[in-house]
Parts: structure tokens; C-alpha cells; sequence
């Protein structure tokens, strides 16, 4: 444990932040989810609309640095690319 107030602090605000992440990250993964889910399913009209739901969400977790803006373009551009190539 540490000892400096200071090293105290930031233990109590890696918890915490350790937390929001995870909450966060769990959101982001199940809005990609509902996308993959209605691709599966082969519902045109339900994979659009999930992935205009699931865009900005993927945009704001790359601009809080939550995930990298690399892994974000390529989430996007897979799920594009899956959702056009249904008939």
C-alpha cells in the first residue's frame, strides 16, 4: 500500500476510473453486439439502424481514449463492409 497521500490518491482514482472504463467498455462492446446480432440475422433495415446507433458510440470511446482511433476505424469499417454485403 502506499504510503504518500498523494500515491493514496491516485490508488482511490485508478479504482474509480478502473470502473467507469469498464462500464464503458461494456456498453461499447454490446452496441457492437446488437449490430453482429442483426447482421446474423440478415435484417438489413435492423443492422443500419444498430450501427447508426453504435457509430458515435465507438467515436466518443476512441476520443476519450478508451479504445485506440485505429481500432475504432476498423470496427466501423467491418461492420460497414458486413452490412453491404447482406442482399
Amino acid at each position: 500500500m502506499a504510503n504518500i497521500q498523494s500515491a493514496k490518491k491516485r490508488a482511490r482514482q485508478a479504482v474509480t476510473h478502473n470502473r467507469r472504463n469498464a462500464g464503458q467498455r461494456s456498453f461499447l462492446r454490446n452496441q457492437i453486439k446488437h449490430v453482429v446480432q442483426a447482421i446474423e440475422k440478415g435484417d438489413k433495415t435492423a443492422a443500419q439502424s444498430a450501427y447508426q446507433n453504435a457509430v458515435p458510440v465507438i467515436d466518443r470511446m476512441a476520443n476519450k481514449g478508451l479504445i485506440h482511433r485505429n481500432k475504432a476505424a476498423r470496427h466501423k469499417s467491418r461492420l460497414n463492409q458486413q452490412i453491404h454485403a447482406l442482399n
